[in-house]
């Protein structure tokens, strides 16, 4: 007889034999969940590897923190990016993402269109999302940007690991996303790799499991 049927003198022998199929099933599921979040990170660390800028019909650029109305370092670094890709014709529009933060008078997408527009970029090519309080807020409230322009295929920038999700976000919108990281956004030591990895694969699982 199968030692994984229970034995039928008792209901001792059934509550064994129930509890060693739930501790059969309990490892199942976290070995499937540990296989998951290995594969989501490999995705994450391949197309942080990447830079996919081609021309489409807008630039998004993700915002980060401001600072009383002027970039941080981050975002800075962000607008720049794209500051080159427009001049590089890659795009006629610039979309700047990000809501206010905790600073009421400022938020990031204003901030990063007065960047732009400082640095050359006429206003009509800009376009500022400044309500999103979240990565997956931005990218539903750009593709309804996209969507009433009638635009379709876009380049996204933001740091290296967070492209991923990025992509996956807008593509749920049914936007054609692009990844183009920011120049020196991978973080330098392996540990700070290993950190921003884990963080993106949580922030990623978060997003699907409020999809389901």
């Amino acid at each position: 007889m199968s030692s994984t049927r229970p034995n039928q003198t008792g209901p001792r022998s059934i509550v064994r034999w129930c509890a060693m199929w739930l501790w059969r099933m309990a490892l199942l599921a976290l070995f499937t969940a540990v296989c998951w979040c290995a594969f989501i990170g490999w995705q994450i660390i391949q197309q942080a590897r990447q830079d996919e800028a081609r021309p489409s019909d807008a630039i998004i650029v993700f915002g980060a923190a401001e600072y009383a109305g002027r970039p941080s370092p981050v975002l800075k670094a962000r607008l720049d990016h794209a500051l080159e890709l427009y001049q590089h014709h890659l795009a006629p529009l610039v979309i700047t993402t990000g809501g206010h933060g905790g600073d009421a008078t400022y938020s990031e997408g204003e901030v990063g269109r007065e960047y732009l527009r400082s640095r050359g970029v006429p206003e009509a090519a800009l376009i500022a999302e400044s309500q999103s309080i979240d990565t997956a807020e931005s990218a539903e409230r750009v593709a309804t940007i996209m969507r009433t322009n009638s635009l379709h295929t876009c380049v996204a920038v933001s740091d290296a690991y967070h492209l991923y999700r990025v992509k996956q976000m807008l593509s749920s919108q049914g936007m054609e996303a692009y990844g183009s990281p920011r120049p020196l956004s991978v973080p330098h030591g392996r540990q700070q790799r290993l950190l921003a990895v884990a963080r993106e694969v949580l922030s990623y699982a978060l997003w699907r499991l409020h999809l389901t």
